[in-house]
């Protein structure tokens, strides 16, 4: 199966640089003392609220670029660096997953597909892998477990396109906040801009990668028809 380790090789690649500007660019917007003096916690707190969300807690989690939105428990969750963080880095990533709590306040749309989606995923992922590989062993005689193992693949790989949407989108929220309400400088808003850009762009590269794997196990399969 050269294929898919050459694919597996490439996409480990692109992605493990992206990671590394990403970290290399918190590392460094970390370092920058937000003009206003507002934690990320309090940041967060001020985005809620001004939305009209009082029903959301902001927490603090362990590990570094761990933030996220919980909407079964409505949570944000941010980094111990970003919660209470004073920096341009901790504004971005707070109003960003303040962004996922305003999306789900609002019904927005993506956000609320993805969300039903992760159940199925949940489950199948469990099996997915396992499917494929009986079906690639089996293809010589017969395509169906191969072409389950597709199909699950193909609503993993509509998750990562789906998730695009949702993470530009807390973005764009958060950054168009932080700037009408002056929670940054100009200066600052360049570096928080681009901070979030590159935190996008790790869902980018997973959508492709994913696409990029679907394609071959899917040629694979046209190919175990066609000997049929």
């Amino acid at each position: 199966m050269p294929g898919i380790w050459i694919i597996f090789i490439i996409f480990a690649l692109l992605s493990a640089g992206v990671s590394w500007r990403l970290r290399s660019k918190f590392n460094e917007y970390s370092q920058i003392g937000l003009s206003n003096g507002l934690s990320g916690k309090e940041i967060a707190e001020r985005m809620l609220h001004e939305n009209n969300i009082y029903d959301v807690r902001v927490l603090s989690v362990e590990g570094m670029l761990t933030d996220h939105y919980n909407p079964q428990d409505k949570t944000v969750n941010l980094s111990a660096d970003v919660y209470y963080g004073r920096s341009v880095a901790a504004a971005a990533v707070a109003a960003h997953e303040c962004g996922h709590a305003v999306q789900h306040a609002t019904a927005y749309g993506p956000l609320k597909f993805r969300s039903a989606m992760v159940p199925f995923l949940t489950i199948s992922s469990s099996y997915l892998q396992w499917i494929i590989l009986i079906g690639i062993l089996l293809i010589n005689t017969t395509i169906i477990p191969l072409a389950i193992g597709v199909a699950l693949f193909a609503v993993t790989t509509l998750f990562s396109f789906v998730t695009l949407p949702v993470e530009f989108d807390a973005s764009r929220r958060a950054l168009a906040w932080v700037q009408n309400r002056n929670i940054v400088n100009q200066r600052e808003y360049g570096y928080a801009k681009d901070a979030l850009w590159w935190a996008a762009m790790t869902y980018v590269v997973a959508a492709l990668g994913s696409l990029a794997t679907l394609l071959y196990y899917a040629s694979l399969l046209m190919g175990g028809r066609r000997s049929d």
